[in-house]
C-alpha cells in the first residue's frame, strides 16, 4: 500500500486563516475522490474538527450525502491540551498511525510553537503556510530593515521549516524533500498600497529559504457564511444550496480550483451556475 501524502497547514501566527484553508483543501480533495484523514492539532479551538461535525449534522438533517474524511480519535481536545507533552505526543503518534490508510493526511496546526506542531511539520510532504498581505505576517518568515525594508534574514518560522527539512533528510534520506508553499491568504479585494513591496520581499525570501508562492483565498463573506453548515463552495450544487448562489460563489469556486491546481492536488470541481 502506497504511503499517504501528508499535508501540514502551518503558521506560528494566529489569525492567518489556517483552519479556513484546511477545510477548503480537505473538501476539494474529497470531491476529487480522495480518501482524506484529518488531524486537528489546535486542541483548544478545533475549528476543522468542529466544521466536519457540523457537516455530518447538516447532511443528516437535510437527507444529503456529502463526502466525509476520517478523523482518528485523539480524545477530548481541551483535556489533551492540559495533558503532559508525552501524552500529547503519544496520542498524535497513535492518530497518525491510524490515518495511514488514507490517500491524504491533512493536519491543521495551532498558532504557536508546540511539540505537536513540530512533530507534524517533521512528517510533512507538503507544508502550506497562509499569510495575510502584511509585513506583520511576513515578520514570521523574514526580517526586514526598518529603514529600507530590505530583506535581512529568515525569521523564526522559516527556521522551523528548515529544521523540519533537516529532520526529514536525516530520517528518510537526502532525496526526501518537503514542498513548502506560502499562500497570500485573505487578500482584500482592493489592491493594498504595500502589496507590491511585500511581494518583492517574498520573492527574495522564497529564493533564499526555498518556498514557492501561491494564490490563497480572498477575504470573502461567502467562505464564512457556509462554515456553520459544514459546507464550502466545493459542495454547492443543485441539491446543496443552503444559501442563494450568486456570481460571488461562482468566483469563489474558481478561486478554490486555482488554489488546488497551484498546490498540485488533483481536483474535480465542476463549474457552478449562479441562480438567475
Amino acid at each position: 500500500m502506497s504511503q499517504p501524502l501528508v499535508i501540514v497547514v502551518g503558521n506560528e501566527k494566529g489569525g492567518a486563516g489556517k483552519s479556513t484553508l484546511a477545510i477548503h483543501i480537505a473538501t476539494g480533495l474529497l470531491h476529487a475522490g480522495k480518501r482524506v484523514a484529518i488531524i486537528d492539532l489546535d486542541l483548544r479551538q478545533r475549528s476543522m474538527a468542529r466544521f466536519f461535525a457540523n457537516r455530518a449534522a447538516w447532511a443528516a438533517a437535510n437527507q444529503q450525502t456529502l463526502p466525509m474524511p476520517t478523523e482518528p480519535d485523539m480524545g477530548d481536545g481541551k483535556a489533551l491540551a492540559r495533558a503532559e507533552e508525552a501524552e500529547q505526543m503519544a496520542r498524535f503518534e497513535a492518530a497518525f498511525a491510524q490515518a495511514q490508510g488514507a490517500d491524504v493526511i491533512l493536519i491543521d496546526t495551532p498558532g504557536g510553537d508546540t511539540a505537536l506542531s513540530r512533530a507534524a511539520h517533521a512528517r510533512a510532504d507538503q507544508i502550506i503556510t497562509p499569510m495575510n498581505d502584511s509585513f506583520v505576517d511576513f515578520d514570521l518568515l523574514g526580517q526586514v530593515d526598518p529603514v529600507t525594508l530590505e530583506l535581512q534574514k529568515p525569521s523564526i518560522y522559516s527556521e522551523s521549516v528548515w529544521e523540519a527539512r533537516k529532520h526529514r533528510a536525516v530520517t528518510q534520506g537526502r532525496q526526501a524533500t518537503i514542498d513548502w508553499v506560502v499562500l497570500t491568504n485573505r487578500l482584500a479585494v482592493a489592491e493594498a498600497r504595500n502589496r507590491r513591496r511585500l511581494q518583492e520581499r517574498m520573492d527574495k525570501l522564497a529564493k533564499r529559504v526555498g518556498f514557492r508562492v501561491g494564490p490563497g483565498l480572498r477575504d470573502r463573506v461567502i467562505y464564512r457564511e457556509l462554515f456553520p453548515f459544514g459546507l464550502t463552495v466545493a459542495d454547492l450544487s443543485n441539491d446543496v444550496r443552503p444559501v442563494a448562489v450568486s456570481l460571488a460563489h461562482v468566483a469563489a469556486r474558481q478561486e478554490l480550483r486555482n488554489l488546488m491546481q497551484a498546490l498540485g492536488l488533483d481536483q474535480s470541481l465542476t463549474p457552478l451556475d449562479a441562480a438567475a
